[in-house]
């Protein structure tokens, strides 16, 4: 085999890595079939889209990424989302409860403390 072939054969193995836009959070949504009854979790992360972009989330400073789970293993209480990096867990995500996610949490950095059921660092 000759330096050529070996070079080919390491180039195609070679694992190439990603890149993804800065963002300032991440929600993470569980869309699992016991967190939320009828698909509401799927409704509510299709939703997101719309409401990031009226809201100014869907770039610059306070973008925010999103992404489905498929399960968190606190099934009781869905839909559940969770904030990252703050490590805020909201339980009862309706689509109303979730626009005051959006303006209080990810917009203005406050907490919905009414909706939380965990937050991390916290006893």
């Amino acid at each position: 085999m000759s330096a050529a072939d070996e070079n080919v054969g390491s180039a195609a193995t070679e694992v190439v890595k990603p890149k993804i836009g800065d963002y300032r959070r991440h929600l993470l949504i569980c869309t699992g079939p016991r967190c939320s009854a009828d698909g509401e979790s799927q409704v509510l992360f299709d939703s997101l889209g719309d409401k990031f972009k009226a809201a100014g989330l869907n770039a610059g400073d306070l973008r925010v990424k999103r992404s489905r789970v498929g399960c968190f293993a606190a099934c009781k209480g869905g839909p559940i989302v969770c904030v990252q990096p703050d490590g805020t867990w909201y339980y009862n995500v309706t689509p109303e409860n979730m626009d005051r996610i959006i303006d209080e949490h990810l917009c203005n950095g406050r907490r919905v403390d009414d909706l939380v059921f965990h937050q991390a660092g916290e006893g």
